[in-house]
């Protein structure tokens, strides 16, 4: 087999925040009995005082650092570079052995400090949040599911494998899905949609493989679910996230308010498009190209001027952000070049021991490059305005926040995208990103409702699958792109959004944070310098502080109802005009 290369990468040559207390220097986590020695050393420490319990807890963070740390860089190896064997096997064997003895003791530990916050309290707004999460994640707890767990993840594994392997042959050359994209954005229509057909071709070779496999991870998690005396997968989940401030219900108001109020400026978007094309019919090849058939914006040519771009936009918006950039780029800590093998998409990972984050993403030259490290650099900024907390479990927030960080970086930094671009072409990407907005809160209800589906009715055929992603599809679409002949892949487009199989229900955060980060975006074109100290103290704060509190401190609301939704669409819908 001929295994790529994998790029010089910093993970491995990190060192610690600060040096360790509890944990020896020389420990090796992939060592199953290692690992069990430290947390029985732990579990069976005496107490007497709050002091003493308070220390327990920061011993804890420190070892469950270093192994979450040893997790992400075998993770970021495999994603790295999917089609090396060793890399594969490493990861497979962390979590087929040390994976499952960390959840066990982990349950012991959450025990222990439950009983000791008994004996001897720990100041109660300090570890009220902690002390919150505790109980959830004590509550949910089954020793049995383990191992159903473990299969879970191995699958999750899976699924990267198989679609980091798919490549497509495309005018000569072969090319990764992320290249294929890139084509998508040509003015000439046979070519887009000839590369449209080649990628859903090949995605389309693989749907029995990804319908096994996710119906073995549908099966396991509804058992899961049930073992923890849960009704379905989704109230589990909500749990197991740690979702205090809002419901499945909540999210239904937001799948009905964005149908209501977001669908129908996403349906003038498109019709105006097939108007501006002089389209008889849009089709799924014409949703990405410049409607005026301009060429495709090309803001680089090589990653390096995407991190040299990248590097000026954050000069120009915050000196400190503009450091912490730099900084993770001369630790090594970027990672963004698509190549073959490498797995599809991107994402920030933090390494907590180092409490340095890392960016993992394809870039190809185009302009969602360019958006998607400015998104990660968001979380990344995140991870290092919160790395001063000595509690792990607040050295990030929660996941509907972290995605404000994100999307609300890609809002405040894109007002200099004039680094990568001319005015005319500033404006045109400028344009397409808040078209953008409007379709990915659409999607999100989209990507939600259908998972709210599957996992209430767990016992469902492929046919009612199919059928109920169709109409959910649909729904949210604004039913102007014509599917006509492409039916099949219609059914099976949920196959591309990885969350659905890596990480259920981690989907509905992105449209929760988009209405934050557009009122971050409208509170920035008032006071752009107010807007951006309130993100930052807000950013700080990680997990220690309520969801609602988090939003409120950034200056926003956390509410996603129409009184919130309206007159932001009012805002983008102006701002398009």
């Amino acid at each position: 087999m001929n295994v790529t290369s994998l790029p010089d990468l910093g993970i491995e040559r990190l060192k610690p925040f600060q040096p360790r207390s509890f944990v020896p220097q020389d420990t090796d986590f992939k060592k199953v009995s290692e690992v069990q020695a430290l947390y029985k050393k732990l579990v069976s420490r005496e107490i007497g005082s709050s002091a003493e319990l308070e220390q327990w807890l920061l011993d804890r963070s420190e070892l469950e650092a270093a192994i979450e740390q040893t997790s992400s860089v075998l993770y970021i190896r495999m994603t790295s570079q999917t089609d090396n064997p060793a890399y594969a096997e490493q990861y497979r064997q962390f979590i087929e052995t040390t994976s499952p003895v960390i959840k066990q003791f982990n349950d012991e530990a959450n025990k222990k400090f439950l009983k000791e916050n008994t004996r001897f309290p720990v100041e109660r707004k300090r570890y009220d949040i902690y002390v919150r999460t505790v109980q959830a994640d004590s509550d949910l707890f089954v020793g049995k599911s383990i191992p159903l767990q473990t299969q879970v993840s191995l699958f999750s594994q899976e699924y990267q494998t198989v679609c980091g392997a798919m490549t497509v042959s495309f005018k000569g050359q072969d090319r990764t899905l992320p290249e294929m994209g890139k084509f998508l954005l040509e003015p000439d229509r046979a070519l887009r949609e000839a590369a449209w057909q080649a990628t859903t071709q090949r995605r389309l070779k693989e749907k029995e493989k990804l319908e096994d496999l996710f119906d073995r991870m549908l099966g396991l998690r509804d058992t899961i679910a049930r073992n923890a005396g849960c009704k379905n997968f989704c109230d589990y989940q909500f749990r197991a996230y740690h979702r205090f401030d809002y419901t499945p219900q909540d999210c239904k108001v937001y799948h009905k308010t964005v149908e209501a109020v977001v669908v129908p400026l996403w349906r003038d978007i498109l019709k105006k498009r097939q108007k501006e094309m002089k389209l008889a019919s849009l089709r799924p090849w014409d949703t990405s190209v410049d409607e005026r058939g301009r060429p495709p914006l090309k803001p680089f040519q090589k990653v390096e001027s995407l991190i040299s771009g990248v590097r000026n936009i954050f000069e120009k918006l915050d000196p400190e952000l503009f450091e912490q950039f730099v900084m993770m780029n001369d630790l090594g800590l970027l990672d963004l070049s698509s190549r073959k093998g490498k797995a599809p998409g991107g994402y920030q990972s933090t390494l907590p021991e180092a409490r340095k984050p890392f960016i993992f993403m394809n870039a190809v030259g185009v302009h969602d490059d360019v958006t998607t490290l400015l998104h990660e650099a968001g979380h990344a900024f995140h991870a290092l305005a919160c790395a001063h907390d000595p509690l792990l479990d607040y050295r990030h927030g929660p996941m509907e926040f972290n995605e404000v960080a994100s999307m609300g970086m890609e809002l405040l930094a894109g007002e200099y995208l004039d680094v990568f671009y001319s005015p005319e072409e500033k404006s045109r990407a400028r344009r397409e990103h808040f078209e953008g907005v409007v379709h990915i809160l659409g999607w999100v209800a989209t990507i939600d409702a259908f998972q709210q589906w599957i996992y209430e009715n767990p016992k469902h055929s492929r046919e009612e699958r199919r059928k109920v992603w169709v109409e959910t599809f649909e729904k949210y679409s604004g039913r102007v792109v014509d599917w006509s002949g492409f039916e099949e892949a219609k059914a099976f487009l949920w196959h591309r959004q990885l969350h659905i199989f890596e990480v259920p229900f981690y989907y509905i955060e992105y449209g929760i944070a988009q209405l934050g980060a557009l009122q971050l975006w409208v509170n920035a074109r008032k006071d752009a310098s107010a807007a951006l100290k309130a993100y930052r103290h807000a950013l700080a704060l990680g997990g220690s502080r309520p969801l609602p509190e988090l939003y409120k401190t950034a200056g926003l609301r956390f509410d996603f109802s129409k009184e919130t939704i309206v007159p932001l669409m009012e805002a983008v819908q102006k701002e398009l005009q």
